[in-house]
């Protein structure tokens, strides 16, 4: 028995030499193991000791030890889905939590006019900006951890705990973004303006080609035809193949005809995880380029000062007196707090949108164009 416990012994510094474990992990293994060769030895110094373990461990017990001690290990996590929003949605800063104001000019002036000889020029006008608000907004979450399962923890199951905090962050910010298109009030007040900023079809190649002349109509404020592109084509996970299909066809996928398919490699799909629908049944958005038409379908506000998500420990609140590291000396940060021993960190991020109540979260609706997918 004792060559089998020397044997695990060497087994499991193997696997902790591996995971790169730190010094103390290794004191432990010699300790632990160490009391349990005396326990079921009795050797102690040279004589017996009292009331150690009889030796009782059965063939069971020997192949549980080798499987759960000698042969675990962490296996990779999933690998998260990406809303990469950032190209359809302007960024902008606040200086605080209170709301900013942003003006935008939707139309010039007046066309000139005919003045006859010794006329004179009639008045002039210009339009007034359209006001916007929006405001910044706190978003956080705290996780609290004991000290004795970080201290356990010879997998390394809580090293990427910040990682996961941080991904959880952008998965909120995420998620935030994609109720930008989907909330009813924005999807309601696109509908009611009819074919010319939404449609119920499937994405289709036609109906791509639909929205690109939608946006080629756009005026401004006094009916002035103004830059608007169809650049960006949001869609729900499931239409991957079907944008694929579309984007890689020289003639139309969708007709048993030569018609060549003129809006191949005219858009940039940008697939949305959290868009949610039923197949066939699949909702679709299309978006102009604000970085080049000026228009902008969504803007996603940011105090400044916090370009992304931050993470925090509360510092331990107690210190260490009466030993040999001397009075007054600061908790080992791994010691927690004072009342439990436990760990705590945070996850913090702010940001906020324009916010309507008419227009949902679109900051301009000349710079969008809506699908529910609903009908063939």
């Amino acid at each position: 028995m004792r060559q089998i416990i020397l044997l695990l012994k060497g087994y499991r510094g193997a696997q902790l030499r591996r995971l790169g474990a730190p010094e103390v992990k290794f004191q432990e293994l010699d300790s632990f193991y160490g009391w349990v060769d005396t326990q079921l030895t009795g050797v102690k110094t040279g004589t017996l000791a009292v009331g150690h373990m009889a030796e009782v461990m059965t063939s069971a017990d020997f192949q549980y030890a080798l499987g759960e001690f000698l042969q675990r290990r962490m296996e990779p996590a999933y690998k998260r889905k990406r809303f990469n929003f950032e190209p359809i949605v302007k960024m902008d800063t606040a200086p605080n939590y209170s709301a900013v104001t942003r003006y935008q000019d939707r139309a010039g002036v007046d066309d000139l006019e005919y003045v006859g000889e010794k006329g004179e020029a009639s008045p002039g006008s210009r339009d007034d900006a359209i006001k916007k608000q929006w405001q910044v907004y706190k978003w956080q979450k705290q996780y609290e951890f004991s000290m004795e399962a970080l201290v356990n923890d010879d997998l390394a199951y809580f090293s990427d705990q910040a990682r996961l905090m941080a991904e959880a962050a952008r998965r909120t910010l995420e998620k935030y973004v994609s109720r930008f298109m989907w909330n009813a009030t924005t999807t309601g007040r696109l509908t009611a303006l009819l074919a010319m900023y939404s449609t119920t079809g499937r994405l289709t190649t036609a109906r791509i080609s639909a929205a690109r002349m939608a946006f080629n109509q756009r005026v401004d404020a006094r009916g002035e035809p103004i830059l608007a592109s169809l650049k960006y084509i949001v869609h729900h996970s499931g239409l991957v193949d079907t944008v694929a299909t579309i984007q890689n066809s020289t003639l139309v996928p969708e007709l048993a005809t030569n018609a060549v398919n003129v809006v191949r490699g005219t858009f940039t799909p940008i697939e949305d995880p959290f868009c949610a629908g039923t197949a066939p049944n699949l909702p679709w958005f299309a978006l102009t380029d604000y970085a080049a038409d000026n228009i902008v379908p969504f803007i996603l506000g940011r105090r400044a000062g916090m370009p992304g998500a931050v993470i925090a420990r509360k510092t331990p609140n107690m210190e260490i007196v009466g030993t040999m590291l001397g009075a007054g000396t600061p908790a080992p940060p791994l010691w927690g707090d004072f009342e439990t021993g436990n760990i705590v960190l945070k996850v913090m991020d702010e940001w906020g949108t324009f916010i309507s109540g008419t227009d949902g979260n679109m900051y301009d609706v000349n710079g969008c164009y809506y699908s529910s997918g609903t009908a063939p």
